[in-house]
């Protein structure tokens, strides 16, 4: 049997992380899991969110042999990990904000963190900004509107250019920015037209870096990587809610992997 992967997100955030996955890996099958019922992640209590993204993830687990879970949401990975690995006995990747890389290539000594208000002021970030960014001035954007353009961004290529100018523009309008972490896994969604806006900022997200962690711990379980390069079909759907605009959604999908199967869980 090939290795089976859950992908984890509230929304189609998670796709920037598996198109990375794909392309690592484009023999893993895998279960894209949505939990659109309780989008956006962002403003929901922490104990909700705790309880349910355990349950969910339960759920999915039984109706889908899984061999590694992937917490493509950084709300999720922020709250929920420790909750996680106590339930189960797989292996569970989560995301982590690239600040490091961040500090590591701002020149001005100057970054800031764009992500959502469920994510910025926890103590893990506080943690991971004075370990690896403690020289910095470090900027903290918290914004769920800004999650929502990048699903609408997603399922229908429409963007509101002038809401992104109102979100991002106070705060690159800062002297010296010149690093912006995409800390919530939507936001690389947009990535080229926040480049296209700020020509001079860096941006910097996680993807790259989850899909290299997976492919460690694959190898870890006895997976042959090599083996993992030819291209697999075995991807499946799941969403909490009804999709209004199904067709778009779906059509959207394809275009990350030849999902096979769509399901309400």
């Amino acid at each position: 049997m090939p290795a089976k992967a859950l992908i984890f997100d509230s929304g189609v955030g998670g796709f920037s992380v598996f198109q990375h996955i794909r392309q690592a890996v484009p023999g893993l099958a895998t279960c894209y899991l949505m939990d659109n019922q309780l989008f956006p992640y962002g403003i929901q209590p922490d104990d909700v969110l705790i309880e349910r993204i355990v349950s969910l993830c339960q759920k999915a687990c039984t109706a889908e042999k899984i061999d590694i879970i992937v917490i493509a949401c950084n709300t999720a990975s922020t709250l929920a990990l420790p909750a996680l690995r106590e339930v189960f006995d797989i292996p569970i990747v989560g995301v982590v904000p690239a600040i490091k890389t961040a500090a590591q290539h701002s020149n001005n000594r100057h970054i800031a963190l764009l992500a959502t208000p469920a994510t910025i002021d926890r103590p893990y970030i506080d943690q991971l900004i004075a370990d690896y960014a403690g020289d910095c001035k470090v900027d903290r954007i918290g914004s769920s509107e800004l999650v929502q353009l990048a699903e609408h961004y997603w399922l229908t290529g429409k963007l509101d250019a002038q809401a992104l100018n109102r979100i991002l523009l106070p705060w690159i309008e800062n002297d010296g920015l010149d690093q912006i972490v995409l800390g919530c896994t939507h936001f690389p969604i947009l990535s080229n037209e926040i480049a296209k806006l700020y020509p001079h900022i860096g941006l910097v997200d996680s993807g790259q870096a989850i899909a290299r962690r997976l492919c460690f711990i694959l190898e870890q379980l006895g997976y042959d990587l090599e083996a993992l390069q030819v291209p697999n079909g075995q991807h499946s759907l799941l969403i909490t809610a009804a999709i209004a605009n199904k067709a778009s959604f779906l059509s959207a999908c394809q275009c990350i992997a030849p999902y096979q199967s769509f399901n309400i869980i």
